[in-house]
């Protein structure tokens, strides 16, 4: 692919989803443009899914340089992360070049680290909160001043990364724990699993996530700050929690306020219908501040990740509060056959089809589109899986193409 054309990286990702389309959907391939991971279960396996993806890349005269191939690893760095198995950690290549530089002393340095630290934020336990001094000062109408606050800051950070914590890899067949806690500083998450490794079930991280307080919210009282945070957690971590069974534990009993007000403001039914999608699916467990360190921390300067602390939880049966709420059905495979058979009664659909199931544009197919649908096809918004065609919203989200009658039907 020549060099140069601004949605080259776009049109060759896509193009490699649709050469090892199979494999990735089977979820033994990861692709990141020119990167292929692949990962088994079993070395037997692992060698079919190999021997399937070379005869791919040869059927389709892809050249493969073995220099930069790894076969048959437990473990490997890929886009600055350790992946194995289990866990998810940072190359320590990576962060050290940045141990051994001393203080920054302007503006595009702080800019420079900040968003170095920021792409491993998901290791670093209340980031947001931490930075926030340094953040501030990256404001050209700020005067820029390292003061002892910015330097133990910048310090804290920089300790973090060389102390970060290996995160699990999320099961979605197993149920999670979202740990929050709020405060005057800001908001704090730690999203926790409980897996089963060396034959014993330990509880561990998969992910921290942290935001800074704006000026209105930091005069909010403690109950309507809990509830903030209910709903801005699940509504971050969408693509962990969507669909899979969770468990809320906080140590404020403020969030019955949000789930169970009867006459709510407009503020609070605003948050009401913000968690709405996720009522089928979420556990609120009641905790004592003494007694809930992980989350109390995440907002206040937690202990360090000890077996004793965060991923702690007592064997007794905790208080439950039973939600009811809306269970989301699976439609099923009768509607993406109905979606099939919808396309060829459509001559626009029929072309897409065509268009998409090809490695390479076709002109007359192209000419043949409607106008309206050949600006969308040539703005690379459409997609096809399992023969379904499926488009790219302006929020990156893929929605499933259906004709008029078949959405009539869908409703009624």
């Amino acid at each position: 692919m020549p060099f140069g054309i601004k949605n080259s990286l776009s049109h060759y990702q896509r193009m490699m989803n649709t050469i090892f389309h199979t494999e990735s959907s089977e979820g033994y391939l990861i692709i990141y443009i020119d990167d292929i991971i692949i990962c088994s279960d079993s070395w037997f396996l692992h060698l079919e899914i190999l021997a399937r993806v070379l005869d791919k890349a040869e059927g389709v005269n892809m050249k493969i340089s073995l220099k930069k191939c790894k076969f048959g690893f437990e473990k490997l760095e890929a886009l600055g992360h350790v992946v194995s198995g289990l866990s998810l950690g940072i190359e320590k290549d990576k962060v050290e070049a940045v141990l051994i530089k001393p203080i920054t002393q302007n503006r595009k340095e702080i800019l420079s680290f900040l968003g170095f630290a920021s792409y491993y934020r998901k290791h670093l336990r209340d980031f947001a909160i931490i930075a926030k001094s340094l953040y501030r000062i990256c404001y050209q109408q700020t005067l820029f001043e390292m003061t002892e606050e910015r330097i133990r800051a910048y310090e804290k950070i920089k300790k973090a990364l060389t102390e970060a914590p290996l995160l699990l890899i999320p099961d979605w067949n197993i149920p999670f724990k979202l740990y929050i806690d709020a405060s005057g500083d800001g908001l704090g998450e730690a999203l926790h699993q409980v897996q089963i490794i060396d034959d014993k079930p330990t509880e561990g991280p998969v992910c921290y996530i942290s935001i800074k307080i704006k000026p209105t919210e930091a005069r909010y009282d403690a109950s309507p700050m809990e509830c903030l945070f209910l709903v801005w957690a699940p509504e971050k971590l969408h693509y962990h929690l969507d669909g899979s069974f969770f468990e809320v534990i906080t140590d404020f009993n403020a969030v019955k306020l949000l789930l169970n007000m009867n006459t709510p403001n407009r503020q609070v039914l605003r948050w009401q219908i913000g968690i709405q999608e996720y009522r089928g699916n979420m556990n609120i467990v009641n905790k004592e501040g003494n007694i809930n360190k992980n989350s109390d921390g995440l907002s206040r300067w937690a202990l360090a990740n000890t077996p004793d602390n965060p991923a702690y939880v007592p064997l007794e049966v905790e208080p439950q509060i039973l939600i009811e709420g809306i269970n989301i059905t699976d439609i099923g495979t009768e509607f993406f056959k109905e979606a099939r058979e919808s396309y060829k009664q459509y001559k626009d659909f029929h072309i897409l089809t065509s268009l998409l199931d090809k490695y390479c544009e076709d002109t007359a197919l192209v000419n043949s589109l409607d106008e309206v649908w050949k600006s969308s096809h040539s703005e690379g918004i459409f997609h096809l899986f399992d023969r379904i065609i499926y488009h790219r919203t302006k929020h990156s989200c893929l929605m499933t193409l259906c004709s008029r009658l078949l959405i009539n039907t869908i409703l009624h």
